[in-house]
């Protein structure tokens, strides 16, 4: 029998962080590293827990090259081969050091072929510390089944697993041996899932639901998806996600996939979901007859490098801390009220501005 919650869930635009007294002079007092140990791998991490989506137009080797710069961490997508991995091992050592900043996870969907991959990537560039087990449905007991092989494989590697919304399911993907869990699943700004499907799950909700089942029991967790602006990403870090991943807000740049496209003198970059029509066509061969596309294809403006956005990020997460009296950012979320409202921002000039 139907059932409804009738509790209402929230988005990043149903809230604004309430200001708090500090002490902080300067934005630049502000201290964005974190550093974790994780619960079944037991490796370490240091940096800024911001992290490039692992899409084929924004996971890109040139883009880790990029973030990395900033302490920033990359999911590569999944569509490097094992000599596109050995080059980038070879050209950019810095990227993958223990001693240093460790900034790249190699991405894996749940095929056998995916597994094979998955071991032929770690064999020939064992440096690699970071697993991302990705798919778009993470409730099937397959994808658990799954997490459990490449736990069993690769018992000292850090893995990723997701997209799941729910408490449970974190429960259960950390107990199968993932030590940070992926949320979100349909808030994304090239996802369709909500449309085709009617399922999903309100980002901030998700968020502060699965990051108290994931700390519960020594996990992690990143929101994935839903982040438009600084604000939304220090949204999610206040709502208590150890890591933010960004997908659209970092498109579109140099280090981004694709080629430049030019209509009418403007410049721009395909920017595409990985359940879109464009990416199966060109990873898969087409859009299987049982299935629906549940993503679509933008041309987003091109933005030159990446550099000002990350600046642009960082920046607003450091005055968020100043506002609610955080010196570090693993304070943010303890010191995080959010209130609900109506409206968010002034539209006499647009909704961007």
């Amino acid at each position: 029998m139907p059932r409804i919650e009738n509790d209402i869930k929230l988005d990043f635009k149903d809230v604004l962080l309430r200001p708090k007294r500090s002490t902080l002079k300067s934005r630049s007092e502000v201290d964005l590293m974190h550093s974790f140990t994780f619960r079944n791998s037991k490796g370490s991490y240091r940096g800024i827990p911001i992290i490039a989506a692992n899409m084929d137009t924004v996971g890109t080797f040139e883009m880790a090259s990029a973030l990395h710069q900033f302490s920033l961490f990359t999911a590569i997508h999944k569509h490097y081969c094992v000599d596109d991995w050995k080059e980038f091992a070879s050209k950019h050592p810095e990227c993958l050091q223990v001693s240093s900043i460790f900034s790249v996870a190699v991405s894996s969907g749940t095929s056998d072929g995916d597994f094979e991959k998955l071991g032929a990537i770690l064999a020939a560039v064992p440096q690699i510390q970071y697993i991302c087990v990705d798919v778009a449905n993470g409730y099937s007991e397959h994808f658990v089944n799954f997490v459990k092989d490449v736990r069993q494989k690769f018992p000292t590697h850090t893995i990723t697993a997701g997209n799941v919304v729910t408490g449970e399911m974190v429960e259960e993907l950390i107990l199968a041996g993932a030590d940070i869990i992926k949320v979100g699943i349909g808030p994304g700004s090239v996802c369709t899932t909500r449309k085709k499907t009617g399922v999903g799950y309100p980002q901030l909700s998700a968020v502060i639901e699965c990051a108290d089942a994931a700390h519960g029991l020594g996990g992690h967790i990143i929101s994935d998806g839903g982040c438009t602006c600084p604000g939304d990403v220090s949204k999610a870090f206040g709502a208590g996600a150890d890591f933010v991943m960004l997908g659209g807000m970092l498109a579109g740049h140099s280090e981004s996939g694709g080629e430049i496209i030019e209509k009418n003198g403007k410049k721009y970059k395909l920017f595409y979901g990985m359940s879109s029509d464009t990416a199966m066509k060109k990873h898969a061969g087409g859009v299987a007859e049982y299935r629906a596309s549940e993503g679509k294809t933008v041309e987003v403006p091109y933005k030159g490098p990446v550099e000002a956005t990350v600046r642009d990020v960082l920046g607003g997460v450091r005055s968020t801390c100043t506002y609610v009296g955080a010196a570090k950012l693993k304070e943010l979320s303890r010191r995080t009220t959010f209130i609900r409202v109506t409206q968010q921002l002034n539209t006499v000039f647009g909704n961007d501005n």
